[in-house]
């Protein structure tokens, strides 16, 4: 960026204080409204588990949200900008297959721990408290990993000072001061709510800058002028490794690196976060797999266009006066912060742009650091202090240690963060190291739900031993190929390469020799099932709630048990087959004959590969952004409807025990269901009843 900031500091603190604590009264309103109107109770199961009765929409909306990352819009553009077309693709393919593959794992856990809050719990219920404490070590490593350096440190708050002139070290502490706010008021619940409410401004964000720059822009336009620009720059510097070294080509050899990097570390990013499975374990039954099916196919497309747009986009720019770096390219540096998208924003919309990415930038670092507070929280609050300080703990107790953990790891990650920025670690070596340092707890922790076989010491031995082999990998890989131990030679593409694809393959040799030189009698899965939710019946008589009026409170009978695993295990082979098809789909059918041919793009092939691109991410604006409104359109009526008449004065809400005006819509609704699945008509006097309402 320039030296001078395009927006003012009294900008840059308005949006981080401003629309954080804008977001915190919103969701406080919203925790009151459902209180009042819903009977919600804030309960320790509501704060962590939302009842388990979160629909596909807003699972899906989460997902999308969760993964956009800052450095998903930020770090997608810098690799779009080293290795031109190919670099967004690789990079959306390379974390997308991930979160599709995830929905087999969570059908499971819903199938095989129905009452589980964190997957730690499950680990503990099979192998017990020392395999425990090596996930909980492996899992609290991955939330501080993609908590620090991939949202706050240079994800956040290197953006906003390049924007705004804000100091790094106070955008470190107070970008999550709104975020601990309203997670705190509204639990898992808010985190569902607020990533709605993220999704739809990153969706219209990055449509502002995909038309501004395909078709509206004085300076580019439209697809074929960018296009021409593409191939002037390749002219002017070619890019190593790529064919004829053009950047409008799948064939990139360092961009096919950083594809396999990115593939491999995000497995460890998604399958040890405990925010999917607070989502997954969140989500009802049969909306697991919907909501996680399309949350990853929706969100292929907002690294995918935004990269294409604007990675594409500071490359035919640079060589205009209205680049913020002209005369000169990016420094190599700047392009590692994730400076590519801001540098392209300002040079295509001004001081418009900068706004722009900072609200961008506000949303996909607040709404990924709610999930991340919540899967901290959940592992503080029921893997370490219900279970080894306070068994019988209220569920008073338990929601303080809720929000205590909230409050001390922000705190934690501001400073850790703030420490990164002051050592000169950038977001993109980070973000490609994530993977060397948890990926060999992938395997394990995902055999421990799949495979009855897997022994106590294959679990347990695993990941550290594939800890151990990763670093050495890495490490002595960057000696031999830069001479020395250095920040530059340890983020080179081939060591980062060597120490995540032995971090995530080694357990593949591990396990089985561990399994089978130390076996276990085969596991029959009942621990997992005994794992029991919390007693929040202090919460309720305080509230003078009847607890089993709470949504998601009430005991399922028997036969509502059996018929909810009777959907899970159908569920489970079509997560199964769905999953293999659109991996395979993903990663070999679609970008790998275009490799193989070393195919450079035409420029009608361009747009139409542009042209897709936007389609793309229409479809995911209706995914996650117009179906969660269509599917909660009866709830949201019937709460509107209610707070007009308690408003106006004409009926007040009925609470404290007794079923609220919506409940008893629902009641009804549900059974005018039955009746309908029977055959029968409705009641000449119910119809006039509901007629009436």
């Amino acid at each position: 960026m320039s030296s001078v900031p395009p927006l003012s500091q009294a900008v840059g603190y308005g949006v981080i204080i401003g629309l954080g604590f804008a977001f915190a009264f919103g969701m406080m309103l919203t925790t009151f409204v459902l209180r009042r109107y819903n009977n919600e109770l804030q309960t320790s199961e509501a704060f962590s588990t939302a009842g388990r009765t979160v629909k596909s929409g807003l699972v899906s909306s989460a997902v999308v949200s969760s993964w956009t990352w800052a450095a998903t819009l930020l770090q997608s553009s810098s690799v779009a900008y080293n290795y031109g077309v190919s670099g967004p693709f690789w990079y959306a393919s390379g974390a997308t297959v991930q979160v599709i593959l995830f929905a087999t794992l969570a059908i499971e856990l819903k199938r095989k721990a129905p009452n589980a809050h964190t997957f730690l719990e499950v680990v503990r219920a099979r192998y017990g408290a020392k395999t425990h404490g090596v996930y909980i070590t492996f899992g609290l490593m991955t939330n501080i990993l993609v908590t620090g350096p991939a949202m706050l440190l240079t994800g956040g708050s290197a953006v906003v000072t390049s924007l705004t002139g804000v100091p790094t070290a106070a955008a470190c502490f107070l970008l999550p001061v709104g975020v601990v706010l309203y997670t705190m008021f509204g639990g898992i619940k808010a985190t569902f709510l607020t990533d709605y409410v993220h999704t739809v401004m990153i969706l219209i964000i990055i449509f502002l800058f995909a038309f501004t720059t395909y078709a509206t822009s004085d300076v580019l336009g439209s697809p074929g002028a960018v296009y021409d620009l593409l191939v002037a720059a390749a002219e002017r510097h070619p890019v190593a490794g790529n064919a004829e070294g053009s950047y409008l080509t799948m064939r990139s050899q360092e961009g096919a690196i950083f594809f396999v990097i990115n593939l491999v570390g995000n497995f460890g990013t998604v399958f040890l976060d405990n925010g999917y499975y607070n989502k997954a374990i969140a989500a009802s039954p049969i909306h697991a797999l919907p909501g996680y099916i399309a949350g990853g196919l929706s969100w292929f497309a907002i690294p995918w266009l935004c990269a294409t747009t604007m990675g594409l986009a500071a490359l035919a720019l640079e060589t205009n006066p209205v680049f913020p770096t002209f005369p000169d390219r990016m420094l190599a540096a700047d392009v590692s912060a994730g400076l590519v998208l801001p540098n392209a924003a300002v040079a295509l919309l001004g001081k418009g742009g900068a706004a722009a990415t900072l609200l961008l930038i506000f949303m996909a670092v607040t709404s990924a650091m709610s999930a991340e507070l919540i899967a901290v929280s959940s592992i503080w609050t029921y893997d370490i202090y219900q279970t080894y300080l306070n068994s019988g703990a209220s569920g008073k107790r338990l929601i303080y240690m809720s929000h205590a953990s909230c409050i001390v790891y922000a705190i934690i990650m501001a400073a850790f963060s703030t420490g990164l920025h002051y050592a000169g670690i950038s977001m993109g070596y980070l973000y490609l190291m994530m993977g060397v340092i948890i990926s060999g707890a992938v395997i394990p922790s995902s055999l421990t739900l799949t495979w009855a076989g897997q022994s106590w010491a294959a679990a347990t031995f695993t990941p550290p031993l594939a800890l151990v082999c990763s670093l050495i990998a890495w490490l002595v890989t960057a000696k031999k190929q830069g001479g020395s131990l250095s920040v530059l030679s340890t983020g080179a593409n081939y060591p980062m390469l060597a120490g995540n694809v032995v971090a995530l393959l080694s357990p593949i040799i591990f396990v089985p020799i561990l399994t089978f030189a130390l076996r276990t009698p085969k596991y029959n899965w009942l621990s997992m099932k005994a794992i029991r939710k919390g007693d929040d019946s202090d919460l309720a008589a305080a509230a003078d709630i009847d607890l089993e009026l709470v949504p998601g409170a009430s005991a399922h009978s028997e036969e509502d048990e059996r018929e909810e695993q009777h959907k899970l295990q159908r569920a489970a082979k079509i997560a199964r087959s769905l999953t293999v098809f659109l991996t395979l789909a993903l990663l070999i059918l679609w970008p790998m004959p275009m490799y193989g041919t070393a195919y450079v793009f035409s420029k009608k092939f361009f747009t139409g590969w542009v042209s897709v691109g936007i389609l793309w991410l229409f479809c995911s604006a209706c995914c996650v952004g117009i179906y969660p409104l269509w599917e909660g359109r009866k709830t949201s009526s019937r709460t509107l409807k209610a707070i007009f008449l308690d408003v106006t004065g004409k009926r007040k809400p009925v609470t404290h025990g007794r079923a609220t005006l919506a409940e008893t819509a629902e009641a009804e609704d549900r059974k005018e269901m039955e009746r309908e699945k029977k055959g029968l008509e409705t009641p000449p006097e119910k119809a006039v009843d509901q007629g009436s309402q």
